[in-house]
């Protein structure tokens, strides 16, 4: 998990965007290594002989160019040094000469180097500030301080670096040396880095990334010297390099030769087919004995309000530039909402208020569903937790449901055949938390945010109509589709990630089936079709610019549409019921409405519901705070840790 961090000036803070550390548990072998350096590191950095091009050709028009591209370079410099190790200054008499966990590297000194450095400082010189002389002026003397002393070549840099017993054996080496060094060389701490501050967005984002680039090199950059094993001297100080931790010592174990490579993944495809016969919707009033009613339905929203400025303040070193109103208009989103709570307090907070919303007693309810693909909790599972922690001694089925973006429609149409066994309310929890998830990939953190919505779904009185009308769910595709959202993803540092060709393809497949499944239904009077009977669509929240794109092509017009995607971003499984709440507030369902909710997503799930929605059933929104639960009780603490007595007991003996 890469939680975000509240600063000092409680602005939001990514970590993952700045430090370049990577998960080497789920990095198999070099290939894969360099593939992700590649795409990360050196797709988006320039060389120092790129820079100089650029400056000759005045490509510069104000600092900001120039400072973004220095700060890649060095990012590029540093890309396996600041991924794999800890650079730790030793005097060469007390150097390990035979483990081997400690690694030197070998450089080249840097040809062209006082050119380019020079170009660099005269360029910075003449260019106009871009946004804030003083603030540019110190981005670039913390740069300048690193890049200016930097003594060695980078194109060809190894990730692999030699053990010093490799290194004494490697005739002309060299290797960085400081003649004297002091253990108490200024670095940024921690705090100092998150409470970096600077009113241009950009800059602030400039700023943690100098100062972490900084820190790479806690030693007296001027006096640095590459030099030959036969000239260092017993006093002198080399850079020893030391794995991280033991991931990255396995995986050097792993490439090296030292540990067998992991076992590799059996890969079998079969050929896509067809169902053998469409399988059509359900007609719920049909279907179905007991009817469903929706009794209660609450919405829980993330306590801190993540706005495309922030996103921009966050801009990670592999990212493109992207200004807070291209965001807005790529995506229809300006602002995601994110929690430092739990999603296990997100759900028992709404979970809470749909209960005392509806009127039921925990004792009656007879099922708890939860809708989520972002639970980390799987013993007990995130609905069983919930079952235990609102006092249910029993259910008839405590289950999680993993549908992602169909959520809603899964859940509900679970909901709807459970009623038929229990005869007695449900309580559906969709929830989601992808602030912890996401890392530095842009795409996601773009879209993402974190909030729960509960329902309480019950049987209609005898002769009562319902309030389903139609449901329908689906999944799979072609293999690309299937695979369009991945979580935990190890090509990405076991981030989220999104390939959005590939979503917006199922979503284009999907939504035509959609269309044409509810014109060929009748309406519910058995007059006309079901999509004339249709008051307003709510769709999930995917992307906006996206959804009105495709809903056009299928023959929907904007006005029919509800969006909430503008200030919560995509919620995935509480999307479209968070929507629907808003929709009431909004007045666009002002009465018993009629809507139709499609959701589609990662695995290339999908569905939908039709439903009547009634602003009655809305339950008072309570803002979260995120030391406190709507009830006033403390978010539930975890039980004690399990001794090993209790070990014994569980197991019999």
């Amino acid at each position: 998990m890469k939680p975000f961090v509240v600063n000092n000036h409680d602005r939001l803070v990514f970590p993952a965007n700045f430090l370049a550390e990577l998960d080497f548990s789920v990095i198999d072998d070099l290939e894969q290594f360099n593939a992700i350096v590649g795409r990360d590191f050196e797709a988006k950095a320039p060389t120092g002989t790129d820079i100089l091009e650029r400056i000759t050709a005045g490509k510069y028009e104000s600092r900001f160019g120039l400072l973004r591209d220095m700060s890649q370079n060095l990012f590029w410099v540093n890309r396996f040094s600041m991924t794999m190790f800890e650079k730790r200054p030793t005097r060469w008499r007390d150097l390990p000469r035979h483990r081997g966990d400690v690694f030197l590297p070998v450089l080249t000194p840097w040809q062209g180097g006082d050119t380019k450095v020079r170009a660099v400082r005269e360029a910075f010189e003449s260019l106009p500030a871009t946004w804030d002389d003083a603030t540019e002026q110190h981005i670039f003397d913390l740069l300048f301080d690193v890049f200016g002393h930097r003594r060695h070549h980078a194109t060809e840099l190894p990730a692999v670096k030699p053990t010093v017993q490799e290194f004494l054996a490697t005739p002309d080496a060299m290797t960085f040396v400081v003649p004297t060094h002091d253990p108490d060389f200024p670095v940024f701490s921690w705090g100092e880095i998150l409470d970096a501050n600077a009113e241009r967005p950009e800059l602030e984002a400039l700023t943690r990334w100098a100062m972490v680039l900084h820190n790479q090199y806690p030693w007296d950059r001027a006096a640095t010297e590459l030099r030959t094993a036969d000239r260092i001297g017993d006093d002198d100080h080399v850079i020893a390099f030391h794995p991280r931790n033991r991931d990255v010592t396995a995986f050097l174990d792993r490439v090296t030769g030292t540990r067998p490579a992991r076992r590799g993944r059996i890969s079998t495809r079969s050929e896509p087919v067809q169902p053998q016969t469409p399988l059509p919707p359900v007609r719920v009033r049909e279907a179905f004995a007991v009817q469903p009613k929706v009794e209660a339905l609450a919405v829980v929203r993330g306590e801190h309000v993540c706005s495309n400025t922030d996103v921009v303040r966050n801009s990670a070193f592999s990212w493109s530039p992207m200004s807070a109103d291209e965001i807005s208009a790529k995506t229809g989103i300006d602002q995601r909402r994110y929690t430092e709570l739990d999603i296990e307090d997100l759900a028992w907070s709404a979970a809470v208020r749909a209960l005392e919303h509806s009127g039921r007693r925990t004792e009656e309810i007879g099922a708890v569903l939860v809708a989520t693909c972002t639970s980390e909790r799987l013993i007990p599972s995130l609905s069983t937790w919930l079952s235990g922690q609102l006092g249910l001694l029993q259910t008839h089925c405590s289950a999680d449901i993993i549908a992602a973006c169909a959520g809603l429609p899964y859940g509900l149409a679970e909901a709807v055949r459970q009623l038929q066994e229990v005869n007695r309310p449900v309580l559906l929890v969709c929830v989601e938390k992808f602030s912890d998830k996401i890392g530095n990939v842009r795409t996601s953190r773009m879209i993402f945010g974190d909030g729960a919505a509960a329902m309480v779904i019950a049987p209609a009185a005898d002769g009562e109509a319902g309030d389903v009308d139609l449901l329908q769910t689906y999944a799979s595709g072609p293999v690309s589709q299937v695979n369009s959202i991945i979580w935990p993803n190890p090509e990405f540092d076991n981030d989220i990630t999104v390939y959005g060709p590939e979503v917006k393809a199922l979503v284009a497949r999907y939504l035509d089936q959609m269309i044409g499944e509810l014109t060929g239904q009748a309406g519910p009077d058995g007059e006309g079709s079901m999509l004339d009977a249709i008051d307003v669509i709510v769709p999930h929240q995917a992307n906006k610019t996206m959804i009105l794109q495709l809903a056009g092509k299928a023959g929907l017009s904007a006005d029919q549409l509800y969006f909430n995607i503008e200030t919560m971003g995509n919620v995935s499984a509480a999307s479209i019921p968070i929507a629907m709440f808003d929709a009431a507030a909004d007045g666009v369902v002002a009465g018993r409405t009629r809507v139709f909710a499609p959701g589609f997503g990662a695995g290339a799930v999908g569905g939908y519901a039709v439903l009547t929605v009634d602003p009655a059933v809305m339950a008072p929104e309570v803002i979260l705070d995120p030391a406190v639960t709507s009830t006033g009780v403390s978010p539930v603490e975890s039980p004690a840790a399990p001794t090993s007595d209790d070990v014994r007991i569980a197991f019999g003996e």
